[in-house]
């Protein structure tokens, strides 16, 4: 996957030729931050405005804490290198694991804590569940996640004040923020996240190059 400063300049080249520079960022930001809507406004193109807060608002959506609960395949990956789940388990026809092994055999209502073990912490969120596979961002370029979140057929039948609303406020989505031990969260905050997702939608919603 492309990193997300080289799908901007991608992006801009293709939507706004002329103003690319005025498109891109000013400085790298540091990994644990999101740059604020407001830092946005300089670009005047509003489609090239739209790709780039898609883009800093991907730097939530692909990092491994997210899309590890998006496989294509129905197992749930794990760690920043996305391995495959150990033991191997799958999300079942709800997302809540196979008959006999549900995830909460494992995954509590908050991250649990251990002690002695491999693993620092058990993660856990009241709403823990595993994505459907139509909803797979796993191997995704972020193009074609974005294009695969405005699809109601492809992101669980719901309208862009929906997905807004869940990135925003949704309790599981949340859980980026607060993983528990030995697990590095995603950047900045869910209300700054939440905010760039709306000012892209009201900027047209327009999608990085896939």
């Amino acid at each position: 996957m492309r990193s997300h400063r080289a799908v901007l300049l991608l992006s801009c080249a293709v939507v706004a030729p002329t103003g690319c520079r005025s498109a891109t960022p000013d400085a790298p930001v540091a990994p644990d931050t999101l740059r604020p809507v407001a830092s946005f406004a300089r670009i005047e193109d509003a489609q090239a405005r739209s790709v780039a807060l898609f883009v800093e608002a991907g730097r939530v959506i692909a990092h491994p804490r997210c899309t590890n609960c998006h496989p294509p395949d129905g197992r749930p990956r794990q760690g920043m290198t996305q391995q495959a789940h150990v033991p191997a388990v799958v999300g079942g026809e709800d997302g809540h694991g196979a008959p006999g092994l549900p995830c909460t055999a494992c995954h509590q209502e908050a991250n649990t804590p251990t002690v002695g073990a491999t693993v620092a912490s058990i993660p856990g969120n009241p709403k823990w569940a595993l994505a459907p596979v139509e909803m797979a961002w796993v191997g995704r370029s972020l193009g074609e996640i974005c294009e695969q979140l405005k699809d109601p057929k492809r992101n669980g039948g719901k309208d862009l004040a929906a997905i807004q609303h869940h990135m925003a406020e949704d309790v599981l989505v949340g859980w980026g923020w607060n993983p528990g031990p030995g697990r590095q969260p995603v950047p900045g905050t869910q209300a700054q996240f939440g905010a760039l997702i709306q000012a892209w939608m009201d900027t047209g919603a327009h999608c990085p190059k896939p």
